[in-house]
């Protein structure tokens, strides 16, 4: 399992991890791949924490970071907005509504030295934001630099060229934004499908993939949306892929940080479960499907604010059922991203025995292929 993304990024598997976990990023970066830390929501302070302590448990091997770098957003022409000038933009019936619906489901009040953000401050979105985070990651050995919501600004172009070999890398979700991405200088374009985790578009991948990849070759692209196993690998390659970006398979690893009433629901989940909604980030995110969903779908709800507005109205509400872990009303409420492919996710393993899982389904798929030529 060799692909020349593999010389690129300068790992043994070309099966690249998103995670929010640094734990994560480590033990699949140590397995042989990538791991990517999604730091759109940290305060550089706390990036600089994480990506030290990556360091230290990598020892050298490749890693990189994900930020949140849309085009479009509130606060865009002001230069972005910071936190008190978010919350005087939220409207009183947005607020009222999760207000009541916190009441309804009868969520505990946070103490009052909690977090109220947690990964939902998407206050960085804008230069005002995300330069700083800029700094801190590319005094950092990253080798890989993604823009998670649009084409990659032009200041973190220029520092990829000026860092030791680092890839700009940017999430696609239909051709159009994928020629746009290289326009602006992404060095590999990871096509994402609807059946995704997280933002996503709503084309499947099986489509998506060989679209991209004729449209910008030969620039490299990675698949996503719907792998987590050898098969689907293999699949992705077929298309024309390179290797793949996976997020989801990572949610119910031993390492990851997921809630255990969350886990517990992945682990029950089938890939029907899952549901696009903006009801988080203000843009379509594919989640589980829970109460929290159900609520901002009803005639009662109000339309689903901008970025990072939406965040911002619905942080302290998540932080507040995140807490409560197994209060039953937090349990009806309680979801997170993730993809269709959650149905697969069934047991827990560790990161290095997913990869194991996947070089060896592989492998397997590959000696088929080549029984059936042999055979004709």
């Amino acid at each position: 399992m060799h692909t020349p993304i593999c010389d690129q990024l300068g790992i043994e598997f070309p099966i690249v991890a998103f995670s929010h976990c640094r734990d994560v990023v480590a033990a699949v970066t140590n397995a042989g791949g990538l791991g990517i830390l999604g730091a759109g929501t940290h305060s550089p302070e706390h990036l600089e924490v994480e990506l030290s302590w990556i360091d230290e448990h990598v020892k050298g091997r490749p890693y990189g970071v994900d930020l949140l770098l849309p085009a479009k957003y509130e606060g865009a022409t002001e230069g972005g907005l910071d936190r008190e000038a978010i919350a005087h933009r939220l409207p009183a019936e947005h607020v009222a509504f999760v207000a009541r619906l916190m009441q309804r489901y009868d969520i505990p009040q946070l103490p009052d030295d909690a977090d109220r953000f947690g990964r939902l401050d998407m206050s960085p979105v804008s230069p005002l934001g995300y330069e700083p985070l800029l700094d801190v990651a590319f005094a950092h050995p990253i080798r890989l630099i993604a823009s998670a919501l649009g084409a990659p600004p032009a200041s973190v172009v220029q520092r990829a060229e000026q860092a030791d070999r680092c890839v700009v890398a940017a999430l696609a979700g239909t051709v159009e934004h994928a020629q746009l991405h290289v326009e602006q200088g992404a060095q590999l374009i990871v096509a994402q499908g609807t059946e995704a985790g997280g933002h996503t578009g709503d084309i499947a991948t099986m489509v998506l993939v060989p679209d991209i990849v004729d449209a910008v070759g030969p620039v490299p692209v990675l698949a996503a949306g719907g792998i987590a196993t050898g098969r689907q690998l293999a699949a992705a390659i077929a298309l024309g892929a390179q290797g793949a970006w996976c997020g989801s398979v990572w949610l119910t690893t031993d390492e990851s940080e997921t809630e255990p009433v969350v886990r517990e629901k992945f682990l029950k989940a089938t890939s029907r479960d899952t549901v696009r909604s903006r009801s988080i980030t203000g843009k379509p995110a594919r989640m589980l499907r829970s109460d929290w969903t159900s609520e901002w779908d009803s005639a009662s709800a109000p339309r689903t604010l901008p970025v990072p507005l939406q965040s911002a109205l619905i942080a302290e509400a998540q932080m507040r059922i995140t807490h409560a872990g197994t209060h039953p009303g937090a349990v009806k409420l309680a979801n997170y991203f993730v993809g269709q492919v959650v149905g697969r996710l069934n047991r827990t393993r560790t990161c290095q025995q997913v990869i194991l899982d996947m070089v060896t389904e592989y492998t397997e798929v590959v000696e088929r292929f080549v029984d059936l030529s042999e055979a004709e």
